[in-house]
């Protein structure tokens, strides 16, 4: 991963039992690395969970992490996902005011990035909106004027990209 990234992802198969992730997220709190987001769900294998880690590259180095993650028992693999190689995304939920004219805006933002309006209120509107870490971040940016009330977001999940008949790497 080049040297410019702010954080690198990192997927974790662990063993789908209790107190694995207490575990995974102790070890970042012990060595102070900073988890920027954190996604973790059972697999197609009910028996593995897998965990997608955004951790800031300047509180861990990388080697370092993997190393540490690596001899925690329950670990079945670890792998990093650059952005180039990888399909990304993430989901947000937001209740942002929306009255008068902005309601109108905020629908029209809604429509441009694909989202979905959940619940509609006299003067507030919960909106989703799912795609790309950088897409959700502008987003949010065009939300944040109207007063965003409320917001969660999902973190980033992220797989790899698969390769076309050629053994590239497809895009998307």
């Amino acid at each position: 991963m080049a040297g410019t990234e702010r954080h690198h992802t990192l997927v974790v198969l662990v063993e789908n039992k209790a107190g694995v992730l207490a575990r995974v997220a102790g070890l970042f709190a012990r060595r102070g690395f900073n988890i920027e987001s954190l996604a973790v769900a059972p697999t197609e294998d009910p028996r593995l969970s897998r965990i997608t880690l955004a951790v800031d590259a300047e509180s861990a180095p990388l080697e370092q992490v993997i190393n540490q993650l690596d001899k925690l028992i329950n670990v079945v693999s670890i792998r990093e996902l650059a952005p180039e190689e990888s399909v990304e995304r993430e989901l947000l939920v937001v209740t942002v005011n929306a009255t008068g004219d902005d309601r109108g805006q905020i629908m029209d933002l809604v429509h441009i990035f694909d989202g979905r309006v959940l619940n509609v209120g006299p003067d507030k509107l919960m909106v989703s909106m799912s795609g790309g870490p950088n897409r959700v971040d502008d987003f949010e940016s065009l939300l944040r004027p109207y007063g965003i009330v409320e917001l969660q977001r999902t973190g980033k999940v992220a797989l790899p990209r698969l390769a076309k008949a050629g053994g590239e790497v497809g895009e998307f």
